[in-house]
């Protein structure tokens, strides 16, 4: 099942086509991690059985998670990318700082 890699790819086009900024980007990347370690967080401390198996089952731990489930975790592929992603959150972490400091 590649359905959540083919999620993952039409939300960052729909992001690209429909709102053409970088910043959208990066924010949607970092609330998608933030969305999945949430769900594993649930479901390791809500005592559901049910919701525990289907969270872990259909639900990556976190984009690096996702990307070792298609890729592996040795290469250089999964490198650059495990890379691109730590940018990603330096880039969300200056955002976030900015705004801060815009606010005060």
């Amino acid at each position: 099942m590649y359905i959540d890699i083919i999620l993952l790819i039409l939300l960052i086009a729909a992001v690209v086509f429909f709102f053409r900024s970088f910043s959208s980007f990066i924010y949607l990347i970092v609330s998608l991690d933030i969305l999945y370690r949430l769900l594993h967080f649930i479901a390791h401390n809500v005592k559901v059985p049910e919701l525990k198996s289907l969270i872990v089952k259909y639900v990556p731990t976190d984009m690096a998670g996702l990307l070792s489930k298609y890729l592996g975790t040795s290469g250089v592929i999964y490198t650059i990318i495990i890379w691109f992603i730590f940018v990603v959150y330096c880039i969300f972490l200056f955002y976030t700082v900015r705004a801060l400091i815009k606010k005060i």
